[in-house]
């Protein structure tokens, strides 16, 4: 059974950074994409970042030059590193892979950015 575990997230203030993990276990991490969304509050959820399994990286306009993406094939992990954060960061942070019609989600890590 593949599980996702978020971890890192926390309150921070504006222009700070985070370092969010993604633990992934029940697969090898080797070869497959992962992505990492959020759920700012009162809005829907909405996809931050992709890293493929070749160490593509693409990320949402909003991030992109203060969000980087990084994988740990050996350790299966995937990390996204936040940097100038902004009030607008807010929200839960989820990791998902998926594998044809199954789509495994973490829990998710809060990040709470004060301005």
């Amino acid at each position: 059974q593949v599980q996702l575990v978020e971890s890192g997230g926390a309150s921070v203030q504006a222009s700070g950074s985070l370092r969010l993990s993604c633990t992934v276990s029940g697969t090898s991490l080797r070869g497959n994409t992962v992505y990492w969304h959020r759920q700012p509050p009162g809005r829907n959820q909405e996809w931050v970042a992709t890293i493929t399994g070749s160490g593509l990286i693409h990320y949402r306009d909003s991030v992109k030059d203060r969000f980087t993406a990084s994988r740990e094939d050996t350790q299966n992990m995937v990390f996204l590193q936040l940097n100038k954060v902004k009030p607008e960061d807010s929200g839960v942070y989820y990791c998902q892979m998926i594998f044809g019609t199954m789509k495994c989600w973490g829990h998710g890590t809060q990040v709470t950015v004060s301005a």
